[in-house]
């Protein structure tokens, strides 16, 4: 892969900027105005697309990011120059949030209309959105719905997951034999069966109820989605170099 493009570099130093300083700008709530919220909730700001891309929630979760980003972005760059990586890099993250926030208000609004069908009203509803309470011998939903729909209100995505999924998604079809290796099965794969595998993983964990953490699954599809559709019109179009 070779030396540190120029892009991923000032890509890694933004996000190592974005996740320093919440926690040197304790005054600000740096995390309410860039985080991706819900467009229901009250801090909900349209900017947070493309903000979202930069905030990542642990050293763990950046680490994972940056050096999915640098390993698989590297040729990419170097194959496409430099705005055309840009271009791709934000149309993923951009698609990533958007595709997510989708998922969620659909889910979101499934629950609502279930609760006005029992009979509350918007402000009966928005009060349990604000307080978490809600009167039982009405609500007769079970508590993991609503405990998702309070989740679904509440909890921003944060990361740049979606858009390194598109990074990783046009390595493959760009370089389908290269052999990756997974952490906890160390045995080297080609790109083009490994990949597959990832995407099929977090589409299974999206729709089912056997994801492990609060990841964002959805948004992972978005960009992996928006990322091969870019990645395979410009492989079948002969794309020139932008400069």
């Amino acid at each position: 892969m070779g030396r540190i493009t120029e892009v991923i570099k000032h890509l890694i130093i933004i996000n190592v900027i974005f996740f320093i300083a919440p926690q040197l700008l304790q005054a600000i709530d740096l995390q309410s105005l860039f985080a991706l919220y819900l467009p229901e909730n009250p801090n909900f700001g349209f900017w947070q697309y493309l903000t979202h891309i930069f905030m990542h929630g642990s050293v763990s979760h950046i680490l994972f990011n940056m050096y999915g980003l640098w390993a698989f972005g590297t040729p990419l760059e170097q194959m496409w120059g430099k705005n055309k990586f840009i271009f791709f890099y934000f149309s993923a993250g951009l698609g990533a949030g958007l595709i997510y926030t989708a998922v969620n208000y659909f889910q979101f609004n499934g629950i609502y209309e279930q609760l006005v069908q029992l009979g509350l009203s918007s402000t009966d509803i928005q009060n349990i959105l604000d307080t978490g309470k809600y009167n039982q011998q009405v609500v007769t939903l079970s508590a993991e719905e609503l405990g998702k729909f309070y989740s679904l209100y509440h909890v921003p995505a944060v990361g740049a997951s979606g858009a390194v999924y598109g990074v990783l998604v046009a390595f493959g079809l760009s370089f389908p034999n290269s052999k990756l290796a997974l952490i906890f099965l160390p045995i080297p794969i080609a790109a083009k069966y490994f990949i597959p595998v990832m995407i099929f993983g977090d589409l299974f964990f999206g729709v089912t109820k056997y994801s492990i953490g609060n990841i964002a699954h959805f948004a992972h599809i978005g960009g992996a989605l928006i990322g091969f559709i870019i990645a395979w019109y410009w492989r079948n179009n002969q794309f020139k170099r932008w400069n």
